[in-house]
């Protein structure tokens, strides 16, 4: 019995820190210099959801068409049946997409981002976040990740005397910050109404991340 706990506690010691490393190594991601580099770098299955007419392909496959938001909004807020008729539409729209298949696709996306304080620990640059909002045909669509690591930290090599220098002065160093992760299933798309304009419909995709790519903002290459 001692053998058989010593070799566990042998074990979780060592799965630990390299848990610890892997999820570390997650968030600190070199810091590319063009868009296609970053790309380069995901798997060929990736399905970039970087555009309007992609996101709302992507959209049609899960749900088919958009809700019908004036009906689901009524009155707003102040009607008594709108939190139900809200209810509604995601629980029937989560029952009618279970099984298919963009629910296990790879799909990639983007969030807006900011190079801040350089972390001398790692050697790059902390990378503070904001949400993207997708205006398509369907309303607002904003992705909503889960399982990000903590830290984002973008190594920038080479440029990085000159990405200090920039923020010494006071610039702003704009990013994309790409990630790709799978819907979650059981909350793969949350549908709610826009929280800046009156009525408009929010179409939130929950996902889970699997990788992180850091690239100084510029042109964007295509999509999937």
């Amino acid at each position: 019995m001692r053998l058989r706990i010593g070799l566990v506690l042998a074990l979780l010691v060592c799965w630990g820190p390299a848990t610890i490393l892997a999820e570390a190594s997650l968030g600190v991601r070199l810091l590319h210099r063009g868009f296609e580099a970053a790309r380069a770098t995901l798997p060929s299955h990736t399905h970039l959801l970087l555009d309007q007419a992609a996101i709302e392909q992507f959209l049609v496959q899960l749900d088919g068409m958009p809700p019908d938001w004036p009906k689901v909004y009524g009155q707003g807020h102040h009607d008594p049946d709108h939190d139900a008729r809200l209810f509604a539409l995601n629980r029937g729209r989560d029952a009618q997409r279970e099984g298919k298949a963009p629910l296990q696709w790879l799909i990639g996306f983007v969030w807006l981002g900011e190079l801040s304080g350089f972390d001398e620990q790692e050697g790059g640059f902390r990378v503070a976040l904001g949400p993207k909002f997708n205006q398509t045909r369907w309303g607002e669509v904003r992705f909503k990740h889960e399982d990000l690591p903590a830290t984002l930290v973008a190594l920038a090599g080479d440029d990085t005397a000159r990405l200090k220098e920039r923020l010494h002065k006071g610039e702003r160093v704009d990013v994309d910050v790409l990630m790709t992760g799978r819907l979650i299933p059981e909350e793969s798309l949350v549908y709610d109404f826009s929280h800046e304009e009156e009525g408009r419909g929010l179409i939130m995709p929950v996902v889970r991340i699997e990788a992180v790519e850091f690239v100084l903002k510029g042109r964007r290459g295509g999509s999937d």
